[in-house]
Parts: C-alpha cells; sequence; structure tokens
C-alpha cells in the first residue's frame, strides 16, 4: 500500500468515525504514520478537495488544527456546486477526479461515470484547438451534470 494511500485511508477512518468531521494535527499524524508533514499535506490537497466533497480548514499556531469536514447535501445540491465550481475550462484529470468523487459518492452509476470519462478524455478533443480544449471539455461537462439534476 503506498503511503498516500495510507494517510488518506487514515483520515477516512477518522471521518467516519466521528459523523464526518474530523480534527488532526500534521505533526502528530505524521509521526504516527512516519512521514514527513508536507506528505499529509499532499493528501489534503489532492484527495480532500470541495470537488471530492470536502472542506478543509487550518488554524496555524501553537494549538493548531486541521479540521476536515465532508460536505453532506443532496445529489441535486452537490451537482449543482459542481457546475458553479468548475468555471469555464477543466482539464481532463479535474474532471475524471470529479466523476471518481460522484461515482464514489453513490451520486451515480458505474456506466455514467463509464461515459462521462470516455466523453471527457483528451482523445475525444483532437480535432480541437488545444489551447480551447479545456473550454470545450468545461461546457460538455457541465452540461451533463445539469442532466442530473
Amino acid at each position: 500500500m503506498r503511503l498516500s494511500d495510507e494517510i488518506a485511508g487514515l483520515i477516512m477512518n477518522m471521518l467516519e468515525s466521528s459523523d464526518g468531521t474530523a480534527e488532526i494535527r500534521r505533526n502528530d499524524l505524521a509521526e504516527r504514520i512516519g512521514c514527513v508533514p508536507s506528505q499529509i499535506n499532499y493528501v489534503l490537497t489532492s484527495r480532500f478537495t470541495p470537488e471530492q466533497g470536502y472542506i478543509v480548514e487550518s488554524r496555524r499556531g501553537g494549538g493548531g488544527y486541521i479540521r476536515i469536514r465532508r460536505i453532506s447535501s443532496s445529489p441535486a445540491m452537490t451537482i449543482m456546486h459542481l457546475v458553479n465550481s468548475i468555471g469555464a475550462k477543466i482539464d481532463q484529470s479535474s474532471a475524471y477526479a470529479i466523476i471518481d468523487s460522484l461515482y464514489q459518492r453513490g451520486i451515480i452509476e458505474r456506466e455514467a461515470a463509464s461515459l462521462m470519462r470516455s466523453a471527457l478524455s483528451d482523445k475525444c478533443y483532437a480535432g480541437v484547438p488545444p489551447q480551447n480544449r479545456d473550454d470545450v471539455r468545461a461546457q460538455i461537462f457541465k452540461r451533463m451534470l445539469l442532466t442530473l439534476v
């Protein structure tokens, strides 16, 4: 198991055992796992994003902490939040992360996730000028999401 997976798993367990909110001290968690604190930061910024259904807050200083909260809302509200947060451009990896999160949260079925991934892959936009690909992908992705509401 990769270290990032171990850290994410531990945080997920903390979230599940505390009704969707976990408070951690980065240095304490890093010491417990046996890694550097920056590895904790990497996991938080890559796996616990708003697009994936989480809010991460931090407080610096001696009594500092990092609070991770799972966003709990209806599927329709989650989708509308995503549509509003995508903006004018989205790259393939960001779109895939959102799709995977929707699937993991049970908002979309596996078949819908597969179709979305196919339609948003870089291969579909080979005929579109490179500077416009992420713009076109964002518009198509938003339309797909709005059909789910």
